[in-house]
């Protein structure tokens, strides 16, 4: 270790993880656990804001692994199942977890992400991670002799430069390496924006099901409704680009509100609830980047990829990427010989989760689809592994494949028995994921 007055502090560690969030507060315990210096840089404080409050039940077994379960099982709101509501049919339709193909994952929890997200970085604390809050990674160089070199700035006014011989991007959406890298694209098939706040007093199910998320489509999308344990409830809207291209000259509030009217079950939930915080709008809500992985680093959970959240799965693909991420890492460090196997297991998984919930997030609004999730049969248990899908069981947990494979072929066959209807779909959805630039999208208040 070198302390330099003159210049930023230089400082060594085996691993460095930039991102405190579920992939790299992941990661970094189960690293230091296994004997690595790991050193965590987090630009925010915890607590923090941040959406994306769902978790599915394939994520309880890894909490309890890292030593959490209780702590998230206080905080958490118990969810039993799914709920759909579709302006075309005259019933809802609610998925229990219980009935999925596996039956030892019946229910999750809704959770804040600052209550969960801080019980997840203290918890790395614990562990021996070396966490630093409020310093942000501005710069990286991957060195001749095979480490990585990352600059960093602490809200005090100090710079550190960190040597590694490892480096997890865990930044989330701001993709620190594959923006450097210039290697993440809009995922061309699949574009949409959302805007969101929490209310109070909105109303809930009945009985157990008062847990629940419930997904109201429109005529633009979709929206989530997540009940909480405080009794908050956050609500947003996914969107395409056009359709936030009409907000005009209203604040995201209004056109938020303005949208919930169209939504009239919704619209009934939130008759007598109100905002309590601020209601925020980000665009480009799906990316990939052309590659998650090189010799000394990863990519883990947003910083590689983002897709719809329709389905809850971001935290689970994170923290899953990022239990993968750590045995991939050690095997690397201690066993040059087996990196370069271990490091296409890791491409392989971090690929086929998106994968999996992308081929629904796809179609969720064609309306064939649609009818599907609202009328769901379980010949050849086609919906047991639907709901294995939606609980996360999507790493080979449950015998699945050949149940989803007879699913994609009973909506294909669907399709061509609705001709007319299935090409009205893609032609609408085709004009729904058209590109919009990035300034309709900003977040003006």
């Amino acid at each position: 270790m070198n302390n330099d007055k003159q210049g930023p502090e230089r400082l060594e560690c085996d691993v460095l993880v930039i991102g405190g969030g579920p992939a790299g507060s992941t990661v970094s315990p189960l690293l230091a656990e296994k004997g690595h210096r790991v050193v965590l840089l987090e630009k925010a404080h915890h607590p923090r804001f941040h959406i994306g409050e769902s978790l599915l039940p394939a994520n309880l077994p890894l909490l309890d692994r890292l030593g959490v379960g209780e702590a998230v099982r206080a905080i958490g709101q118990y969810k039993p199942g799914a709920e759909f509501v579709s302006p075309h049919h005259d019933h809802t339709q609610t998925f229990e977890f219980a009935d999925a193909w596996d039956k030892s994952m019946p229910f999750a929890y809704q959770v804040k992400r600052a209550e969960f997200d801080e019980i997840l970085i203290r918890n790395a604390q614990r562990k021996g991670v070396d966490v630093h809050e409020g310093c942000k990674a501005r710069s990286v160089e991957f060195l001749p002799d095979g480490g990585v070199r990352v600059h960093a700035d602490h809200d005090d006014g100090r710079s550190t430069v960190w040597d590694a011989k490892f480096l997890v991007d865990a930044s989330g959406r701001d993709t620190f390496l594959a923006s450097r890298f210039k290697i993440k694209e809009r995922n061309p098939r699949h574009n949409s924006a959302a805007v969101f706040g929490h209310f109070a007093n909105a109303r809930r199910n009945d009985g157990e099901a008062a847990g629940n998320i419930t997904i109201f489509w429109f005529d633009h999308g979709w929206f989530w409704f997540i009940p909480l344990n405080d009794g908050a409830t956050s609500v947003g809207m996914v969107t395409w680009p056009y359709h936030m291209k009409t907000r005009a000259g209203r604040t995201v509030e209004q056109f938020l509100m303005d949208n919930v009217a169209t939504c009239a079950g919704l619209a009934e939930r939130l008759k007598d609830a109100h905002l309590v915080t601020p209601v925020e709008a980000t665009g480009n809500f799906s990316y990939a980047a052309q590659r998650n992985h090189g010799h000394n680093y990863l990519m883990l959970g947003d910083a590689y990829t983002f897709i719809d959240p329709v389905f809850s799965s971001g935290v689970w693909l994170a923290m899953s990427g990022g239990e993968i991420g750590a045995q991939t890492i050690d095997t690397c460090l201690r066993h040059p010989e087996q990196a370069r196997a271990a490091l296409k297991r890791f491409d392989r998984q971090s690929r086929h989760g998106p994968k999996a919930f992308s081929w629904f997030i796809y179609r969720v609004t064609n309306p064939i689809m649609r009818d599907f999730f609202m009328g769901p049969r379980n010949i050849f248990r086609v919906k047991e592994a639907l709901l294995s899908t939606l609980a996360g069981d999507v790493y080979g947990g449950a015998p699945i494949g050949r149940s989803l494979l007879a699913f994609k072929a009973l909506y294909f066959a669907a399709n061509i028995m609705q001709p007319r209807r299935a090409f009205a779909a893609w032609r609408n959805r085709r004009a729904n994921i058209r590109p919009v630039d990035d300034a309709a999208l900003a977040q003006t208040p």
